[in-house]
């Protein structure tokens, strides 16, 4: 296992974006439970090292990052602004997704009350959500849901470790929500919601 663990650390490293566990197992002739294994193993001694270096999974993804704690000063080296935050409209509209997808424009729409392509364009150009194919109906509309980044930035592997709606819509959830996306801001990556989505959205996502 620690020759896997070495090989997954170089194999991150060098890669720098997310790469799926299948392809690493394929490379390194190990199941991809060894691989997941070697990940556990090599996630746990970073931390306990004290290691600037983080590895993180995002669904049958792993990637190594910087650490959170040194978010600070990895900013400020590489002269980086403060992105600008989501508006409530796009928390409104990233939380259907999570929790609805796949789902089209027209489907999104239909639960915030509002036109929402332009929100829909801006969660995509942030890499956020993106497409997942097209639907079987008149039209063939895109069906959209969240991306590795999205898990990334809510510091989850899987979309099963979301909160339940009940939790998002309460305003102790709704805050925890804005705290996890917040540490976004302070890793260099693309913009969290600034304030919380409208209760009547809430509302919507629950039935």
């Amino acid at each position: 296992m620690t020759k896997i663990c070495s090989a997954l650390e170089a194999i991150l490293f060098a890669a720098g974006d997310p790469v799926p566990a299948g392809r690493i197992s394929l490379i390194l002739n190990c199941s991809e439970e060894d691989v997941f294994e070697a990940a556990r193993e090599l996630a746990e001694t970073l931390e306990e090292d004290g290691h600037a270096i983080c590895l993180v999974q995002m669904g049958d993804k792993l990637q190594l990052c910087s650490s959170p704690a040194y978010a600070e000063i990895v900013t400020k080296i590489l002269e980086q602004r403060r992105p600008p935050m989501l508006s409530p409209a796009s928390l409104e509209t990233l939380a259907i997704v999570a929790y609805y997808q796949p789902a089209t424009a027209a489907y999104i729409s239909k639960v915030r009350g509002v036109d929402s392509s332009y929100t829909i364009s801006s969660l995509v150009e942030k890499g956020l959500i993106e497409g997942k194919g097209k639907l079987e109906a008149p039209g063939r509309p895109t069906l959209y849901g969240t991306t590795d980044l999205f898990l990334r930035t809510m510091g989850i592997s899987t979309l099963s470790d979301l909160p339940p709606l009940p939790e998002i819509a309460s305003t102790e959830g709704i805050e925890k929500l804005q705290q996890a996306i917040d540490a976004l801001q302070e890793n260099k990556m693309d913009p969290p919601p600034q304030e919380t989505a409208q209760q009547l959205a809430m509302e919507e996502l629950e039935k």
